[in-house]
């Protein structure tokens, strides 16, 4: 860690500072007039280029793929690609370039790329990276075509696999986010900058047009008292339901969640709580009930259609390994964009976080994958740290055969989730009853089928950034090892705040080994 600079340091400085200008006096004074003055077409050019520059570091990201047992890299084949939508079939991965314009593959039985130039796309000449389009969603429909997102042309766009072919639609919904195909291959949009749902008929759709599309107006009188700021987050199509669910946002001061009953032609509305105020992703399990992550803060959460209840969840807390430092108590991992598999998991991205959580409702178990690379502009790292920074995972696709991929948007790679099963299961107990002041004592069990080195580690819904703020828990022990094969019990105590108001919290215990970490969901009723 460096010093500052001391008052005498800076007297020197600014003594060097006055002899550079003497300097310069006595050239001109000696030799004539200095270099001309530069024109303001000049100074324009030179700040662009300073621009470009500095753009450049930022979002064309150059490191190697760097991958451990359970993330592995994969390298674009273009340079600044800038990748964001992405979505898996059976053979490839699909994925969009934001700044090149291109739509690549890449082959799940090669490890080939392919990549094909979407015909219109004004970023792609323009020399700044810093000037792109967001192709935030991309889904394949039941042909096997490949439909995604134009956020700067207010496009929607399809690829067809078998011509090679691209025609785009011209979108209903300003900034088009997010999209999902019912269970008939129509469309249902939502745009950033519109706060209404948009029904596509497809084969009423055609190029170049707003053919097909239908507005349905969502009641808004909750977000009346803010003036600008209010957003669409995503949708999920419910098939079997024959429901539309999508969030609407006034980023970090109110969100709401809307339900739109298909052949009632009825949209319902749900209040959220006054800390959640940030829903965007959406996704619908088995069950009929809505997955929602909070973008910004740890938390996502469940939302029970048929009474509104809402059950919270939270990430680990933001890892010191993304600031090179402990947080502070307003540093959130920014859960984002959210997917169910086959087998009813749930998938989401850590913006911030830099890892991707996979959770099982069934089992109320968590685990969460670091992701390898680190980009160091991107964090705001404390002075001399040797690792921090964030990989820009800005969005993750769930294939067909739990395949978990995810593009990393300013390192010019993709990703995938390993198939490997983590070794470690963490167990304890489903629900505890505790008094505010008294403790309870919380027996958590760790099986491990090879041997590993631990940390114990606890997160939970007390506050948006997964500490237990004014309330305290202690594991028995916090360095574990476990043998090949054996198991481990460690002791966790927790007191709530005396000021804690009563009410159901939820603990996240658990073992991080570094590349992964394990949790366990425990209902805490404080009385």
């Amino acid at each position: 860690m460096s010093r500052k600079g001391s008052p005498a340091n800076k007297r020197i400085i600014l003594y060097v500072v006055i002899g550079i200008l003497a300097v310069s006096v006595v050239a001109v004074t000696a030799f004539g007039r200095g270099p001309a003055a530069k024109t303001p077409e000049e100074l324009a050019r030179e700040q662009r280029e300073q621009t470009i520059a500095a753009n450049k570091a930022r979002f064309c990201g150059e490191s190697p793929a760097n991958s451990n047992a359970y993330i592995t890299e994969h390298v674009l084949p273009s340079d600044c690609e800038l990748p964001l939508g992405i979505a898996v079939d059976s053979d490839r991965v699909w994925y969009l370039s934001t700044k090149q314009g291109t739509l690549g593959s890449y082959s799940l039985a090669t490890s080939k790329f392919e990549e094909f130039a979407i015909p219109s796309w004004p970023a792609r000449s323009n020399p700044d990276p810093g000037v792109f389009s967001m192709t935030w969603a991309t889904r394949i429909d039941s042909d096997g075509n490949i439909w995604f997102t134009d956020d700067r042309q207010n496009l929607l766009w399809k690829f067809d696999k078998e011509t090679g072919e691209f025609a785009s639609f011209k979108s209903p919904a300003s900034g088009p986010i997010s999209f999902d195909f019912d269970s008939e291959g129509n469309i249902y949009l939502v745009g950033v900058r519109s706060n209404s749902l948009y029904f596509g008929n497809v084969a009423e759709m055609n190029p170049g047009t707003l053919d097909g599309f239908t507005e349905i107006k969502l009641p808004l009188d909750a977000f009346s008292d803010i003036e600008f700021g209010v957003v669409s987050g995503s949708l999920a199509v419910d098939r079997e339901r024959e429901v539309v669910w999508t969030s609407v946002l006034a980023f970090d001061q109110k969100g709401q969640i809307y339900r739109y009953d298909v052949e009632a032609n009825e949209v319902s509305v749900y209040d959220l709580p006054e800390d959640l105020k940030s829903p965007v992703g959406t996704a619908v399990d088995g069950e009929g009930n809505l997955w929602v992550t909070d973008h910004a803060t740890n938390i996502f959460f469940m939302l029970n259609p048929e009474t509104g209840d809402i059950t919270r969840y939270s990430t680990s807390v933001l890892s010191a390994r993304v600031l090179g430092a402990t947080p502070s108590d307003g540093a959130y991992t920014l859960p984002y964009w959210i997917q169910t598999d086959a087998d009813g998991n749930l998938w989401f991205n850590q913006h911030v976080g830099n890892k991707i959580n996979r959770f099982d409702p069934s089992t109320q178990t968590m685990t969460e994958y670091w992701i390898p690379t680190q980009n160091a502009k991107w964090a705001n790292c404390a002075e001399g740290a040797d690792e921090c920074g964030l990989s820009n995972t800005l969005q993750m696709s769930v294939g067909p055969s739990g395949q978990v991929w995810f593009t990393e948007w300013t390192e010019n790679k993709i990703g995938n989730v390993s198939n490997a099963q983590v070794p470690l299961s963490v167990s304890a107990p489903e629900e505890i009853t505790v008094s505010r002041g008294d403790s309870a004592e919380i027996k958590v069990d760790l099986a491990s089928e090879s041997a590993l080195d631990v940390s114990m580690v606890s997160a939970g819904t007390f506050t948006s950034t997964g500490t237990l703020g004014s309330s305290t828990g202690i594991f028995s022990q916090q360095s574990v090892s476990v043998d090949a094969g054996g198991s481990r019990q460690v002791s966790y105590v927790f007191t709530p705040d005396p000021d804690l108001a009563p009410g159901q919290y939820v603990l996240m215990l658990g073992a991080d080994q570094g590349d992964f970490a394990v949790f366990k969901a425990v209902r805490v009723n404080v009385v």
